[in-house]
């Protein structure tokens, strides 16, 4: 097979590739921001061990740990303003979803990391008489936080490889973009080739910060 490659084509869709990677760190960050506010809350309540609550909980974890990103979104996009009488515009049902998704994991991160906390830790805190979220926030919290890295730089990294699922409901994020270019120019491999480049340059230097914190903890444990 013969194929002449031409990125200079792409050359005045540059601003497109800037708008669209500009939309896509956004919508990453801000729902990095809210899972965090999301799976903070509700490792922390999940602990309460309150049946009703922790039920719900669990659920609300399952039900998105355990069906596709791609699903939810379209379910979420399509589906459920048919159910409430309500339209959803996209970029609220892509933030929406995405938040809820990262919260669902970032739970599990903030639940396992401060049941890793030596239980020695919470009676010393309560001895010192400290009300429970005093002792959550000054004691525990702290020691928690360092098995918590590693697996917390991990799904965010993840979470930016699933914003690109926000382009099936129209979200100008990259991934978008870059199917507006293709539909112009008719250059695919031109086009997603400089998107996974894009995507490598951002995610390869926070996949080695993961590791470096890894690395931390196994030699803490040795």
């Amino acid at each position: 097979m013969n194929y002449t490659w031409d990125f200079a084509i792409l050359a005045k869709y540059s601003h497109l590739f800037w708008v669209g990677l500009a939309w896509t760190m956004a919508y990453t960050l801000g729902t990095i921001l809210l899972g965090s506010i999301i799976g903070l809350l509700v490792g922390i309540v999940r602990l309460r061990r309150l049946v009703v609550i922790d039920w719900l909980l669990i659920a609300y974890i399952e039900l998105f740990r355990c069906t596709p990103l791609l699903v939810q979104i379209i379910w979420f996009y399509y589906a459920f303003p048919v159910v409430i009488g309500i339209n959803i515009p996209a970029h609220v049902a892509a933030v929406t979803v995405l938040s809820l998704y990262a919260g669902a994991f970032y739970a599990e991160i903030v639940r396992g990391s401060i049941e890793s906390v030596p239980r020695g830790q919470w009676d010393a805190a309560r001895a010192l008489g400290l009300r429970p979220w005093r002792m959550m926030r000054l004691v525990i919290l702290p020691q928690a936080l360092k098995p918590m890295l590693a697996p917390y730089v991990n799904q965010s990294v993840t979470q930016l490889k699933n914003t690109s699922l926000v382009s099936v409901i129209a979200v100008p994020d990259l991934v978008y973009n870059a199917t507006l270019i293709n539909a112009d120019t008719y250059r695919p491999l031109e086009v997603y080739t400089i998107i996974a480049l894009i995507y490598f340059a951002i995610l390869f230097p926070a996949t080695l910060l993961s590791r470096r914190f890894e690395r931390g903890m196994s030699y803490d444990k040795a």
